[in-house]
């Protein structure tokens, strides 16, 4: 794993961001691959077996992205609801693709046993980009509550708003990188005017609780469905990963509610964020897209076992 920077090339340290180290930092932004191609292409063709909707858009500058979602075409009311989200960070690349894969090869397996709402790239910006945030310097996965100032976290929230409390569960795929600790981490540090403390990146696949609505048998469920595709990340020899207490083998917990993460956005009894690790020797991209989609079934199916 490379090393973090001593200091952020951006801003004064111990002093916040203003107005012009956030226009400093957005000048440095640059296109490197393409939603329309990448994404929505593969979208597009799932209109022949499942309903596709723009539940929004985002217009920076002289660039538009089209959110898209996609649901069960045979949608029940008498149904309970299974939220899917990724790309909430958009460089986090399996996200995207194993929430896309999971519908192309799974989702017609739950045709007519629940309502599937899949949002697989929440952040098209930070997707092209290859970035954490947003164009304005805002973390999209802390900004899920009432007036957010992301609004692709806005948008996610009014279209779960109609079925918020029907969904009985809610899996959001992430990814662990070598650049959360070489560029993210320091950015966020020199953003809020904090110092940086160096830390370690979990070699591994591991899943995040609601630490207020612990479901400790579904997060296992996962994870033993996910090692068969992938490695599970040990705890460091302080019994924590990325820095938390791993209250059972790949697992951590968040308070989810109130830091604003995705995975807060429902009343759901089951919750859980998957995080895998595509810099990992041990893992290739078609490794970590296949992993988010089986943390999906194993996920759908423990929910319906149990509800």
């Amino acid at each position: 794993m490379n090393t973090a920077p001593a200091f952020y090339p951006i801003g004064t340290p111990g002093t916040p961001w203003g107005d012009a180290e956030r226009n400093q930092w957005l000048s440095g932004q640059t296109r490197q691959r393409s939603y329309a191609s990448e994404v929505v292409s593969k979208i597009e063709p799932l209109r022949a077996r499942f309903d596709v909707e723009e539940y929004g858009r985002l217009d920076y500058g002289d660039e538009g992205f089209p959110l898209l979602a996609i649901r069960s075409r045979d949608w029940n009311d008498e149904l309970p609801v299974v939220l899917v989200t990724g790309g909430v960070h958009g460089y986090e690349t399996s996200g995207v693709h194993g929430a896309l894969q999971f519908v192309d090869q799974h989702g017609a397996e739950y045709a007519g046993r629940v309502n599937l709402l899949v949002a697989p790239c929440i952040s098209p910006w930070g997707y092209e980009r290859i970035h954490r945030w947003n164009p304005h310097a805002i973390d999209p996965n802390r900004s899920f509550y009432e007036n957010s100032p992301a609004e692709e976290s806005a948008a996610l929230m009014r279209l779960v708003a109609p079925v918020r409390d029907r969904v009985l569960m809610h899996i959001d795929l992430h990814e662990t990188t070598d650049t959360d600790e070489t560029e993210f981490r320091p950015a966020l540090a020199a953003r809020d005017g904090k110092p940086f403390t160096p830390g370690g990146i979990p070699d591994g696949f591991y899943l995040v609780d609601d630490s207020e609505n612990p479901q400790p048998e579904f997060q296992q469920a996962v994870i033993a469905a996910v090692e068969k595709v992938t490695h599970i990340a040990p705890a460091d020899d302080n019994n924590e990963i990325i820095g938390s207490p791993a209250v059972a083998r790949g697992v951590i917990e968040y308070p989810l509610k109130k830091l604003g993460l995705c995975a807060s956005v429902t009343n759901a009894t089951y919750k859980t964020t998957t995080e895998v690790y595509p810099d990992s020797p041990r893992a290739t991209p078609a490794q970590c897209n296949t992993a988010q989609a089986v943390a999906v079934c194993a996920a759908i199916d423990y929910a319906l076992a149990h509800s």
